[in-house]
């Protein structure tokens, strides 16, 4: 079963170099003192770093996730909203438009799992 994702979490770019900044909408569920992320929680969050820029000819890097795609529980959720889990990904706004998603590098925790 894949594991929740906490906003310790370790999300990046597919250009590997770009680390999203996460934050959590809830914070009263928590693993090991760190709150669950949920739907739409990797969403409209800043990334650092990407290395995928060559602005002469117009390549932009990978600055803000977009919506979720998918990757949330069906059955799990906090409040009504999915609970991410691992394989939880979207889009960023970095060149090629619309084509560039984010991953899942780490979970944050090693030890709760729900179902897909």
């Amino acid at each position: 079963m894949p594991l929740f994702v906490t906003k310790k979490a370790m999300i990046a770019c597919a250009h590997e170099t770009g680390v999203v900044i996460l934050g959590a909408e809830q914070t009263y569920v928590t693993v090991e003192g760190t709150p669950i992320l949920i739907k739409p929680d990797p969403a409209g969050k800043t990334i650092v770093g990407c290395s995928n820029a060559n602005p002469p000819v117009g390549i932009k890097p990978c600055t803000r996730t977009q919506r979720v795609l998918s990757g949330t529980s069906g059955f799990i959720n906090i409040n009504g909203k999915a609970v991410c889990l691992e394989p939880v990904t979207g889009l960023t706004d970095g060149t090629p438009p619309g084509a560039v998603p984010y991953n899942v590098k780490t979970p944050g925790q090693n030890f709760v799992n729900g179902s897909g």
